[in-house]
């Protein structure tokens, strides 16, 4: 099979690259820079120079390949509704070219989405992009299936980890070191979900090998850990003081991140564990952070 990635060269993207290729596929991956696409050539890879403004570009590449694997998001959040809705965009428009085909298309949300304070499934659907812009790829990846496109969701967890990740774990991490504590909200119960980006490359693999009859998926290797605990292990990390702050004061530390800092949505995969046969092995979150793959 010949699959086109958006984002082949990104921290979840470049991992499912290795992974389809060394399953056998041929890869036809999306780049912006030289450098990037050096790297997609070294993997054995053909490079597809575009980016997410080009939908012209983003459509021939799809045009040319047996399935589509959409990983490409602009993680800058100064602009992040606009990012959303340009998310949309390139889902409408790879729904275009793939109406009719057969071709699965791969989209790629977030957990976050679903911050509901209680354990969640496959089943459970996000509020509207009105409330919660980042819902935007989800709802063109319904219209696009209403449209006659083979389409599947892959929901992310808040931390997808391994070395060289520059998501969230990071920013926390980041935040710790400027502010000289590492801190968690209240009583720190609330839950983040993980998954090591190497298993989560494995449930894209199957999705486009399988084409199984449902249609979304949560790459979860861990349920719900809770933000104490991630506090803590960044705390010893970094050798700082651990501590709990509330109101204006986790406010005054998190800045901007505070929203994410208290999402709790532990989440469910059993569904996309039955459904591919996807049983995570790779090391957990913690694994990571004690002895420290972050430090």
């Amino acid at each position: 099979m010949r699959v086109f990635v958006t984002g082949a060269s990104g921290f979840v993207g470049s991992a499912i690259v290795k992974e389809l290729l060394q399953a056998g596929h041929q890869v036809l991956g999306m780049v912006r820079t030289d450098s990037a696409a050096e790297e997609l050539i070294k993997a054995g890879a053909e490079v597809h120079r575009g980016n997410l403004d080009d939908l012209e570009s983003i459509k021939k590449g799809a045009a040319q390949c047996d399935a589509v694997i959409h990983t490409a998001f602009n993680h800058d959040f100064t602009r992040y509704k606009a990012n959303c809705e340009n998310d949309r965009l390139v889902i409408l428009a790879l729904g275009e070219v793939l109406a009719g085909s057969g071709h699965p298309l791969v989209i790629t949300s977030a957990m976050g989405l679903l911050n509901y304070g209680r354990l969640v499934t496959e089943n459970d659907t996000p509020v509207g992009s009105d409330v919660m812009p980042r819902a935007a790829s989800e709802e063109a990846a319904n219209a696009v299936a209403g449209q006659g496109v083979n389409t599947y969701i892959v929901r992310l967890p808040l931390t997808v980890h391994d070395k060289d990740d520059h998501g969230f774990i990071p920013i926390v991490i980041g935040i710790a070191k400027e502010k000289g504590e590492s801190v968690y909200i209240g009583e720190g119960h609330n839950r983040w979900p993980a998954v090591h980006r190497l298993d989560a490359a494995v449930l894209y693999r199957l999705i486009v090998e399988k084409q199984p009859g449902q249609k979304v998926y949560h790459a979860v290797a861990e349920e719900g850990i809770p933000f104490r605990q991630i506090a803590m292990a960044i705390g010893q990390g970094v050798h700082l003081p651990t501590v709990s702050k509330d109101g204006e004061d986790a406010g005054a530390h998190f800045g901007w991140f505070k929203h994410f800092a208290t999402i709790d949505c532990p989440t469910s995969s059993e569904q996309s564990r039955k459904s591919l046969g996807w049983e995570p092995k790779h090391p957990g979150l913690f694994d990571d952070l004690i002895p420290g793959v972050y430090f």
